[in-house]
């Protein structure tokens, strides 16, 4: 109750420090005994000292600690960094629960990567007791006072708590900035997005912030105005290179505009900045395999695999994409560059098999790809003996998830087995008729089931033909979309885009039997389009008019 909250507070201004659990993580037992020693003097009681990360986060599983002081260099094995991360992704820590990163080193590259996970303070060492006691007093301070907020924060009760910020503000003025930033973060996650942002822009008319220019770009993005988003944001990180937020979030804006490359390059340029926060490592190898940059993904992948090895977020996934993106570069490529990418993804593979070896159907995946890998360098005789070992286990194409059953489709596709691939994609489009992620990548892989050199190739003469055909170039698009084709014969809107023109050409000089013949060639080729198909209506309009010409 109130008056119980009262009372409580009343107590613990007598003593702040008395009240409260502390855990102490150093590999240093010197330095430990040394924090124990000032915590004790500035008034503390219930202090557990501990030396490594596991410690840590079991210490923490099983009891409630207010205040956690955490060297980062613990020695081998996972870093202060790295317990901040674990605790607060598996919510071992409150909000109301202080975390304070202590460290002997300053260099950017720590600091950045520490602070992606927001530290409640920084303690450089040496530490004294003055300083200790100072820091502590004014965070302990501010925690009690905003307790009754935290504590609605985690039990989700969002109403309750911003209920709670509105009455405080006028009370306490010096925690407006805390509580204006977290009422407009409520807002935000409770979908009121103009109570959100009145709160942001409020902040702005007053005083410009970078989280409340931050927090208004991100209304401004769920309102689905991407342009004023991308705009503030550029300027927000023009004002302020080192926010990390911003970048990421303006990597999303440039995706939802549809702007893929230059999210890419946003991310390149936050990396820059803090290399060492694993998720956006891992979302520029993602952003970049989808825009056809392997080398870039293939670097990200890796990253994200070295920053993984003592993280909470480590997922054999990422080793698998490493392994999937190192095959598709080595591919075709016999000279000692390809040959070191195919002994790279193999290395991948097989250290990913060892990591994982508890997770079920991990074996199998790294041999879908190793069979690709192999089959990339000419080594059939070691593909088709990895082919035939795995076939039995994946012919039941109704028990293969999405991503399996795609993997396996590309390496029969590889390995000269197209009927049987396509035979596999189309019982996957109907399978996953709803999910129109997955019925993309189905489709990408039916138009274009070759290597990653020719995808680019022919995908650069699709775009070339196009703009030969908006030009008025009849005879040049026929060329180019012919000479596309040959890469990849049974592309859907390829051979449409050619039928297309050949049907201009048609109504240029009626009558052309020989222009309609070809018309019905690349159609014929298009006999099996799955009706998931995005051009499937499309083909059926095509069809349907090149009976009436052929009439």
């Amino acid at each position: 109750t109130e008056t119980e909250a009262l009372m409580t507070d009343t107590e613990a201004d007598a003593n702040p420090f008395g009240k409260l659990n502390y855990l102490v993580i150093d590999d240093f037992e010197n330095f430990r005994l040394s924090i124990r020693q000032m915590l004790r003097s500035c008034g503390a009681d219930s202090i557990e000292l501990v030396s490594n990360a596991s410690q840590a986060i079991q210490h923490c599983t099983y009891n409630h600690v207010d205040v956690v002081l955490c060297d980062f260099n613990l020695g081998e094995g996972k870093n202060g960094q790295h317990i901040l991360e674990d605790l607060r992704y598996k919510k071992l820590l409150k909000r109301s629960s202080l975390f304070l990163m202590v460290t002997a080193e300053t260099s950017k590259e720590m600091v950045m990567g520490a602070r992606e996970y927001q530290p409640d303070a920084y303690l450089t060492k040496p530490i004294n007791r003055a300083v200790l006691e100072k820091r502590l007093s004014a965070l302990i301070s501010q925690r009690n006072t905003l307790m009754p907020i935290n504590r609605e924060i985690d039990r989700e009760n969002y109403p309750e708590a911003i209920s709670l910020c509105l009455q405080m503000l006028p009370r306490q003025p010096r925690y407006k900035t805390w509580l204006m930033k977290t009422l407009g973060d409520l807002y935000f996650q409770l979908g009121d997005l103009a109570h959100a942002l009145k709160t942001f822009d409020d902040v702005l008319a007053q005083r410009e912030l970078s989280w409340a220019r931050l927090g208004r770009c991100k209304v401004l993005l769920a309102n689905r105005s991407f342009d004023q988003a991308v705009e503030g944001l550029r300027e927000l990180i023009a004002n302020h290179p080192d926010y990390m937020e911003a970048y990421d979030l303006l990597a999303e804006g440039f995706e939802r505009q549809g702007r893929p490359t230059q999210a890419q390059q946003v991310l390149e340029k936050a990396i820059e900045h803090s290399p060492n926060a694993l998720l956006r490592q891992k979302h520029l190898a993602q952003l970049a395999g989808s825009n056809q940059d392997l080398e870039t993904s293939s670097e990200a992948w890796q990253r994200t695999i070295e920053l993984g090895t003592h993280s909470i977020h480590d997922n054999s996934e990422h080793y698998l994409a490493l392994g999937q993106a190192l095959s598709d570069l080595s591919e075709g490529n016999l000279e000692e560059e390809g040959k070191e990418k195919a002994r790279e993804a193999l290395t991948v593979l097989k250290k990913m098999e060892k990591r994982f070896e508890a997770e079920e159907g991990i074996s199998l995946r790294s041999q879908i790809v190793q069979c690709r890998v192999y089959a990339g360098q000419s080594q059939d005789k070691e593909a088709t003996e990895i082919l035939e070992r795995i076939r039995p286990k994946l012919d039941n194409a109704a028990a293969l998830d999405a991503a399996t059953g795609l993997d396996y489709a590309k390496t029969l596709f590889r390995l000269g087995h197209e009927s049987d691939a396509k035979a596999l994609l189309r019982e996957m489009s109907e399978r996953f008729s709803n999910e129109p992620d997955i019925l993309q990548k189905i489709e990408s892989l039916l138009d274009e089931p070759v290597g990653f050199r020719q995808k680019i190739k022919a995908r650069t003469l699709n775009r070339d033909g196009i703009k030969a055909f908006e030009a008025g170039n009849l005879q040049e698009a026929v060329e180019i979309f012919s000479k596309a084709l040959e890469i990849v014969p049974d592309h859907a809107a390829l051979n449409l885009n050619l039928v297309q023109v050949l049907m201009k050409e048609n109504d240029n000089s009626p009558g052309n039997a020989e222009l309609l013949k070809r018309c019905q060639t690349c159609l014929d080729r298009l006999a099996g389009l799955p009706e998931q198909h995005r051009q499937h209506r499309r083909y059926i309009a095509l069809q349907r008019k090149l009976k009436g010409l052929m009439v």
